[in-house]
């Protein structure tokens, strides 16, 4: 991965957390991550050049007005004042690529000086085994026990994702594969054969796991579940609990939205502009 500074701009060596999204249903992730980078009052720090991630290019996204700088599809962002760094991806990866994107995302992360990664994403609600009675349940996987346990975020209230297991086969797989080796003909994916608990081992932020816990980086998994719609509630859930875990409070952005946010002026047309009353 090739990245260009914004002039002027450098890696600060006090942002040791970077916040990043993995692409999955809903786009949870990535409305998260939109939600932090203006309420955090982040400034572009360089553009990134990754061969597998689809070019795409947008006007201003955060504003507050559209002037016309643009957008492209990985970013890395950074606010010296709350000590983050942020990566924002607005394109999918390339099929067959994920694990290549993963390992370079973090070869990039580690050599910018980045020693703990917050990985936020959502999973298809109809995928679940079990329904909570809180349906805003937050799930994680932490890199700081074999296990995927973290006591930190069991204070929180949250919940280990119960279907990561090392030791099953795509999982070891992954982290197999992630590390260099190569994939078997009995490591293959055969459709018939996929079980339910496979399903989150094909995750995005399941190859993002294990390639920055290779590099030494300390991972933490948020995720929520979620169906396609408007899922601008579970962002805001989801950007809550990065805060809680990092311990930063959202009354402090003072933002233009409520409880200290700052809406990004994407936002605004997220799902199209509204219809056109007179047909009604």
């Amino acid at each position: 991965m090739e990245f260009s500074l914004v002039d002027g701009e450098k890696f600060s060596p006090s942002c040791f957390t970077l916040v990043m999204p993995a692409l999955s249903i809903g786009n949870v992730g990535q409305l998260a991550v939109d939600l932090l980078i203006p309420s955090a009052k982040a400034r572009r720090v360089a553009y990134l050049d990754e061969p597998s991630v689809l070019p795409c290019i947008g006007n201003d996204a955060f504003g507050p007005d559209a002037a016309g700088d643009l957008a492209l599809a990985l970013e890395e962002y950074e606010s010296m004042s709350h000590g983050l760094a942020f990566i924002q991806q607005r394109s999918p990866i390339i099929t067959g690529m994920m694990v290549s994107f993963a390992k370079n995302v973090a070869n990039f992360i580690s050599s910018i000086g980045k020693d703990h990664v917050v990985i936020l994403s959502s999973l298809d609600s109809g995928k679940r085994r079990v329904i909570d009675a809180s349906s805003d349940m937050l799930y994680y996987l932490s890199s700081c026990n074999e296990d995927g346990s973290d006591p930190e975020c069991e204070k929180l209230g949250w919940k280990k994702l119960e279907e990561y297991d090392p030791s099953q086969r795509l999982w070891k797989c992954l982290a197999s594969l992630v590390e260099g080796g190569v994939l078997l003909e009995d490591m293959a994916d055969d459709p018939e054969e996929m079980t339910i608990s496979d399903y989150y081992a094909t995750l995005p932020f399941a190859a993002l796991f294990f390639a920055c816990k290779a590099k030494g980086l300390k991972v933490s998994c948020v995720l929520c579940y979620c169906s396609e719609g408007d899922n601008m509630p579970e962002s805001f859930h989801l950007a809550e609990a990065v805060c809680k875990l990092l311990g930063q409070d959202p009354e402090q952005f003072n933002g233009n939205g409520s409880n200290g946010w700052t809406i990004p002026l994407s936002w605004k047309s997220i799902y199209g502009p509204p219809p056109d009353m007179s047909i009604f």
